[in-house]
């Protein structure tokens, strides 16, 4: 018996523009599986799809629906690799992981297309490429540079912008940003559409998925774990938890491993022809370098879509618009007057290390938490990798590290925390930005 999934997506651009859900499976009273993945995200779907694909009996299960979270939020940008220049990974991983990590999380934005163009997800995918804008003289010579001269080393055909070259490829003022890189390896797409996409191609292969089904606690029993979702029962010989950012009590001490952020986005209406043929014209994603980023990109109508830090952790007014609207003016000035048609905000997940990380809790209990903001291509690959250690990989085969969990200290006061930081990195934002 099946069960069509309500409308309960916050309002947000993507979820009023987004392809329909598919059809997810009623709670049975009981039943088994060989492995339940909790969380219905970018991770937990690649792993349901991977693992499904190789031959095992998969059940995701997820408090609202797939894509309700970070996943069907985000910004839509695809960016291959993580945070941190490949040189940098190899010398702290050691050439095996090191490398493994570099090209694995580096080929991120091909799984992405190549799982798209298997499973015809119609998500309003564009591979035109990423630019990373520097905003200020600092980063372009720090990081920008140093980042795209070692993907280069690598056989990436990156491109170095000058200031001019930034202002005519992005349309916005000469001089605002101090030049920039292309990753040819990125682009855009519709998020909650790929999520979406996602869990209609695991369902294909075999996956079962229940949605508005949150999953109430969770215990060994005789050799397998026992989920407990309130009205049903699912018994698995394995289990991963893929919650990210919305990770909460369910296993003990794994929430405090991440900081939960909140992003905010606002979308115009459709530009006019003239205005929308100036902004961003090869239809690249945009993110600057920034510590409280911006990030903007048009999409598949023509809306311009900016995104930055939340004043707000949920349900944002119009009024809480004010600083992104400023940064659309000062960005693109020729859209500067144009109306606000959507607005919404989301979770992002931070770990200490910024990078993703990767558990083992107990035997069969896995878990995956920690995008860090570059979502799409690296939760998808991170479930993938996810599906090989479930899979029978030992920690050692795969391409991320397996580590114990490393909580933040006094994580109890998380919000502030974020709140000075915040104001710090603000600082040494506009300072570096002179």
């Amino acid at each position: 018996m099946t069960v069509i999934a309500q409308s309960v997506m916050p309002a947000s651009l993507w979820a009023a523009t987004a392809m329909a859900a598919p059809a997810y499976a009623a709670v049975p009273a009981q039943t088994t599986t060989d492995v339940a993945i909790v969380g219905g995200g970018y991770t937990g779907l690649s792993t349901a799809l991977h693992l499904a694909r190789s031959g095992a009996r998969v059940t995701v299960i997820e408090a609202s629906e797939p894509g309700w979270g970070a996943s069907g939020r985000n910004g839509g940008q695809i960016i291959s690799g993580l945070k941190f220049e490949p040189d940098q990974l190899e010398r702290e991983f050691g050439a095996r992981l090191g490398t493994a990590m570099v090209q694995r999380m580096g080929a991120g934005g091909e799984l992405v297309r190549s799982l798209i163009e298997a499973y015809q997800i119609e998500c309003h995918a564009r591979f035109d490429g990423w630019i990373h804008a520097a905003h200020g003289a600092k980063p372009m010579r720090d990081l920008v540079a140093p980042r795209a001269t070692q993907w280069k080393a690598r056989g990436v055909e990156t491109r170095i912008l000058d200031r001019a070259g930034i202002a005519r490829m992005v349309g916005t003022p000469e001089g605002l940003y101090a030049g920039g890189w292309v990753d040819p390896r990125g682009g855009v797409l519709q998020p909650l559409s790929y999520a979406r996409g996602l869990a209609k191609a695991a369902i294909a292969e075999g996956a079962t998925i229940h949605a508005y089904t949150p999953v109430r606690s969770i215990r060994k029993t005789a050799g397998s774990w026992e989920l407990d979702l309130g009205h049903g029962t699912v018994k698995a010989n394995k289990v991963v938890l893929a919650t990210n950012a919305y990770t909460d009590d369910l296993w003990p001490g794994l929430r405090q491993t991440v900081v939960p952020v909140t992003s905010f986005q606002i979308a115009t209406y459709p530009l006019p022809p003239k205005v929308r043929d100036s902004i961003i014209p090869g239809g690249q994603g945009v993110t600057d370098t920034r510590r409280l980023l911006h990030y903007f990109r048009l999409d598949h109508e023509g809306r311009l879509v900016m995104g930055g830090r939340s004043p707000v952790d949920d349900n944002p007014t119009m009024v809480d618009t004010a600083t992104l609207v400023r940064t659309i003016g000062k960005t693109f000035p020729q859209a500067a007057d144009a109306p606000i048609q959507f607005l919404w905000s989301g979770k992002v997940a931070l770990t200490k290390d910024s990078l993703p990380h990767i558990h083992l809790l107990d035997e069969g209990l896995y878990a995956a938490l920690g995008c860090n903001g570059r979502g799409v291509a690296a939760c998808t690959t991170i479930g993938k990798i996810m599906s090989e250690f479930v899979g029978g990989a030992k920690p050692d085969e795969l391409a991320l590290p397996v580590t114990a969990p490393d909580p933040f200290p006094m994580h109890a006061f998380r919000k502030i925390g974020v709140i000075v930081a915040s104001q710090y990195y603000r600082l040494l934002d506009r300072l570096e930005s002179k």
